[in-house]
């Protein structure tokens, strides 16, 4: 019960494969308070009703690029939870230009923002109305979702590489200043790649998949425990920890190569 007496803000539980969604499940399990929300044309697409009922949570639903949206998210999360807020996941991505299969070298500028405001400066909007409302406890955590394309390339993943590469600017910048006025934690977590609805969506991500799998030591981290170190990052066991992007992949990010894909490359060759 390492959360017990927390209240919390999860965004971006779309469905049960999504880690949002396994993330208000183990938050739940381990004694918190939560408030569910998404932006409502996605919680029109998905089955958050069901995991509110499963969690006992309340819906809040917001646009996270709305400013206004989130002061309401965060003026009723407090309401309904009855005090200032302990942690927050930011669980929020969505690239058109991806969705619409266009390369990133012939990217859409108008879809291009789009992504960037969405996936990444939503971050910020809701870090800034929080901090003006002061409605995060001292030594609240903020918790974002991202991926390694932020540092590497990865062809397929086109814009939301920079979108994630601003997502993490944003955590360093913003959690300095949060850090220093209210003790407030600010941290990315950069997942192995996972088969929820988004992740599915990238054109070859099947193939990835199975790549990443074989060159992490530890195999690809799964959406369950990625909602366990979440969880752990929401806790006063890591209150410490801030301005950081934390790799929960296995592995991968510091393997340049491994036995299985050695094997691969030598079988395709000798062909």
């Amino acid at each position: 019960m390492i959360l017990k007496g927390k209240r919390g803000i999860i965004t971006g539980a779309l469905d049960a494969n999504s880690i949002a969604w396994k993330v208000a499940q183990k938050a739940h399990a381990q004694g918190a308070q939560i408030v569910l929300t998404n932006a409502p044309v996605a919680m029109r697409m998905g089955e958050i009703k069901k995991l509110a009922i499963e969690t006992g949570a309340e819906i809040v639903p917001a646009d996270a690029t709305n400013i206004d949206e989130l002061t309401n998210l965060f003026t009723k999360s407090q309401e309904i939870l009855g005090g200032k807020i302990d942690f927050v996941l930011h669980s929020i991505g969505m690239s058109p230009n991806i969705r619409k299969n266009i390369p990133y070298t012939e990217l859409n500028y108008d879809f291009y923002m789009k992504s960037l405001d969405i996936s990444a400066l939503s971050l910020h909007k809701m870090l800034q109305v929080a901090y003006k409302m002061d409605a995060i406890s001292e030594w609240g955590s903020v918790v974002a979702l991202s991926y390694i394309a932020a540092q590497r390339v990865f062809p397929f993943y086109t814009d939301m590489a920079d979108a994630k590469a601003t997502l993490e600017s944003i955590t360093r910048s913003f959690g300095y200043h949060y850090g220093k006025a209210k003790k407030v934690r600010v941290n990315t977590i950069s997942q192995s790649p996972t088969k929820t609805t988004a992740g599915n969506g990238i054109k070859g991500f099947d193939s990835f998949y199975n790549i990443a799998e074989s060159l992490s030591p530890l195999g690809n981290a799964s959406a369950d425990s990625c909602a366990d170190f979440c969880v752990s990052m929401f806790s006063d066991y890591t209150r410490m920890v801030t301005m950081q992007n934390l790799f929960h992949d296995g592995g991968y990010s510091n393997t340049g190569i491994s036995m299985e894909m050695m094997e691969i490359f030598e079988k395709s060759l000798n062909k």
